[in-house]
């Protein structure tokens, strides 16, 4: 089994920057860049769940756009779920996960 720590920290951090900052970084684009992350977080873990239980190809449910002061939980949440699925993923897939927040967190400007 995978050690997740990367992944859940740097979750965590990104989302911990997107809950304090201010609504008008967050308007300026910021929250748009965290739903994005999340988005394909949560696409990812969906896609390793049905590999995973080698299942028919169900489509992949996006998630919806809750607002600017919720990013940062779909965020978590999604990054967390992603985390439980690599458990038993290549350490390929993990270190991709975690270069993907890490430059969503560089390009956010937060």
């Amino acid at each position: 089994m995978l050690d997740t720590t990367p992944l859940t920290a740097a979750v965590e951090r990104f989302a911990d920057r997107l809950r304090a900052a201010p609504q008008s970084r967050l308007q300026r684009g910021a929250a748009a860049d965290g739903l994005a992350l999340a988005r394909e977080l949560s696409s990812r873990a969906q896609r390793l769940e049905v590999q995973r239980r080698q299942g028919a190809g169900a489509a992949v449910r996006v998630m919806p756009d809750a607002g600017i002061f919720a990013v940062a939980d779909q965020l978590a949440v999604a990054g967390n779920d992603l985390a439980l699925e690599l458990r038993t993923a290549s350490s390929v897939e993990l270190d991709e996960a975690v270069k993907l927040v890490e430059a969503a967190e560089a390009g956010s400007g937060l």
